[in-house]
């Protein structure tokens, strides 16, 4: 599926696993996408290949980077009116706390959208939403 086909689906319907699976990244992470409200909820189903240090066991940081990154992109695609891939300027990851090995949530929030520029804020939990485990800031190309 295109990009531009998962876009057009997940608009008309409402339903954003099309956008989730038009993105092979996203696909691969088994990323699933839920609405609540105005917000845009990215989950990350735990799977034992995520564990980064098996003595705890936690999360790879990668992988905590990676969901925030995601979940930003979800994030600004919800607000974007056009079918676009945003492509990713930097992101700054701040690492809270281990995530465990459990399953994993996140959200944007656009905090900036211009022609060209569009900076998200994203955080990631486990659980209680309001005990972050990670948090990060993210600037993309939007044009």
């Amino acid at each position: 599926m295109k990009l531009a086909d998962g876009f057009a689906a997940a608009r008309q319907s409402g339903d954003l696993q099309p956008l989730m699976e038009a993105v092979p990244y996203f696909r691969w992470l088994g990323l699933k996408a839920e609405r609540q409200g105005a917000e845009l909820i990215t989950i990350l189903p735990f799977q034992q290949m995520l564990i980064g240090n098996p003595m705890l066991p936690a999360l790879h940081g990668g992988v905590t980077g990676a969901l925030l990154e995601c979940a930003a992109t979800i994030s600004l695609i919800g607000a974007m009116d056009e079918p676009k891939l945003p492509r990713i300027i930097n992101i700054t990851v701040e690492y809270l706390r281990p995530g465990r090995a459990e399953d994993c949530f996140a959200t944007g929030i656009v905090t900036k959208q211009g022609r060209r520029v569009a900076n998200v804020r994203a955080m990631a939990w486990q659980g209680d939403r309001k005990r972050l485990f990670a948090a990060a800031s993210a600037h993309f190309m939007v044009n």
